[in-house]
């Protein structure tokens, strides 16, 4: 009995990280069949994403249109620091899921762009070939037969499942990048964050616009959008469905 806790005590981060995905493979309760929808907190939900909605429309919408005018000499750089701190993690779940040619991708790209990339300001691993093979603890979750959960919706993050939110905070806790450098370097990397977010919102300002404002039911719009596109790139898609345009989907890929 007395034999685990030396063990835990030298590895907190991994015990941790048992806990909470041990935790959420027995809380997340089975997808409907037929890829139905499992949304039995709605009313909770309904309200978050209100506030959200305010939120979009009081600071990230009018922020994402000076975004979307500003220069990509500008906006590139820090779209690619920013996607470039979050490589580190995705190594990691990429050795988690077993997924040695994503983890190896995720690993060289890193590489030369905080090399030659000067500090991955700039993105010649792409130049090459060398796309980022985006994922995270949420889809570690999936390949470890963890079930979706019920859909929730996250104040400020948004759209979500109970799986994924999971996966959000153990990927918090994993994350290499929060454990090295000083403290100003950790606050640049998070504002770096959210500056992204606001410029990829600016990106897709009018497929986010048609969801939440154009739309007749946005809750309703924004949940299957979020759902289809995740269950699509998790390969948990019923036969033959499309993937839908997640608009709350950060993925920063490709953005130059």
């Amino acid at each position: 009995m007395d034999m685990p806790l030396p063990f835990v005590r030298r590895t907190p981060l991994l015990s941790l990280c048992t806990v909470l995905s041990l935790g959420a493979m027995a809380a997340c309760t089975p997808a409907p069949p037929g890829g139905g929808v499992n949304d039995p907190y709605e009313t909770t939900n309904r309200e978050v994403h209100s506030f959200n909605k305010s939120l979009d429309r009081a600071v990230l919408r009018p922020l994402g249109q000076v975004a979307a005018e500003a220069p990509r000499e500008v906006t590139g750089p820090v779209a690619n620091f920013a996607d470039n701190i979050g490589l580190p993690g995705m190594v990691l779940n990429g050795v988690l899921q077993g997924d040695v040619g994503g983890a190896g991708t995720n690993t060289m790209r890193f590489l030369l762009n905080t090399t030659i990339g000067v500090g991955g300001l700039f993105d010649p691993a792409g130049g090459i070939g060398l796309h980022e093979e985006t994922t995270d603890f949420g889809e570690t979750l999936a390949v470890w037969g963890a079930d979706e959960g019920a859909y929730i919706e996250l104040p400020v993050f948004g759209p979500s499942t109970e799986r994924d939110a999971a996966g959000r905070i153990v990927d918090l806790v994993l994350d290499p990048l929060s454990r090295v450098g000083t403290q100003p370097q950790l606050d640049y990397g998070a504002v770096t964050r959210g500056a992204a977010i606001v410029i990829n919102r600016g990106r897709f300002m009018q497929t986010m616009d048609g969801v939440l404002y154009e739309s007749a039911d946005s809750y309703l719009q924004s949940r299957s959008a979020y759902l289809q596109n995740r269950r699509f790139d998790l390969g948990e898609a019923p036969s033959g469905a499309e993937a839908g345009i997640d608009p709350f989907a950060l993925d920063l890929e490709g953005f130059e």
